[in-house]
């Protein structure tokens, strides 16, 4: 672990090591809101939708960023506009868009033949060669994320509770909806390089879901997702250096165990407090507390 530390703390390894941290941080800001929204589904499909955008661009020779951007973009809006019809059920327009966009990228890439480019980083990341002109460009779309999100705070956390209350205050409900799913995209195209396009979904999901445990209030959960979703990548990108693995699996894993032990002993909401042990080890002496613990 001390060569590991060492690495990620030299120069070579500076900004992978950044990326990890504003990533892992802005992730766990708009899952809240992904939470908050019961939208683990739409950032799932989201997540597939944008791969064809990743073969487009790799095929034109052009950022696999911008192809990704781009249909995150299409696909966020499509799903926004047949979920506004009555005869559509979000949750299929949802699926119909992840199977349709899955589907092409898939038709796209086979169809070319002699198509070698090696497409296995953007589904499951390539932190450890993220330069610092990537660093800078997701710090730039992290800031816009953050900026957006504390503008419209308020709008968006009633509309996420009470959608009908935001249309009666006169607010364009709709269209904070669209705005929000593209906040979403863009968050899931930020996060590639650090752990991919099939990854995202769970580390945008995993430190919101683990801070809704230890707290109801949603400016909280936000600011604890936020440090939960740093601490991931840090020691998710420590550990993949030290036992030479992926580090996108390596820093989902991570931020998988802290909601796993969250669940466990989480004061308000986790196992041992809602099925009343703690209770009744703290209040019987002691001997019964040695035998409770030994059966």
């Amino acid at each position: 672990m001390d060569s590991a530390l060492a690495l990620a703390t030299s120069s070579l390894f500076r900004a992978p090591l950044l990326e990890a941290i504003v990533v892992g941080a802005l992730c766990g800001l708009v899952g809240v809101h992904v939470v908050l929204r019961r939208l683990p589904f739409f950032t799932m499909a989201l997540s597939h939708a944008i791969f064809p955008g990743v073969v487009f661009a790799a095929l034109a020779g052009v950022s696999l960023i911008v192809g990704a951007g781009a249909f995150g973009a299409v696909a966020a809006l499509a799903i926004a506009q047949f979920s506004r019809r009555k005869e559509v059920d979000p949750t299929s327009a949802t699926g119909v868009v992840l199977a349709g966009a899955f589907g092409l990228g898939v038709l796209v890439m086979s169809a070319q033949a002699g198509f070698t480019k090696d497409l296995t980083a953007y589904l499951v990341g390539s932190i450890t060669t993220v330069g610092t002109q990537d660093f800078v460009t997701t710090l730039v779309v992290g800031a816009g994320i953050v900026a957006a999100l504390a503008f419209f705070h308020k709008e968006l956390v009633l509309g996420a509770f009470d959608p009908q209350a935001l249309r009666c205050l006169g607010y364009p409900a709709e269209t904070l909806e669209a705005a929000m799913l593209m906040v979403i995209a863009a968050t899931i195209v930020t996060s590639v390089p650090a752990v991919g396009t099939i990854l995202a979904v769970a580390l945008l999901v995993a430190p919101a879901a683990t801070a809704r445990l230890w707290t109801d209030r949603v400016g909280s959960a936000m600011a604890l997702a936020a440090v939960l979703g740093a601490v991931s990548g840090i020691v998710g990108l420590l550990l993949s250096l030290a036992w030479s693995v992926a580090a996108g699996g390596a820093i989902v894993l991570v931020a998988a165990s802290l909601f796993a032990l969250s669940l466990i002993v989480s004061p308000r909401h986790g196992l041992i407090a809602s099925s009343g042990l703690a209770r009744r080890l703290g209040s019987a002496p002691l001997s019964q507390v040695t035998s409770a613990l030994g059966r």
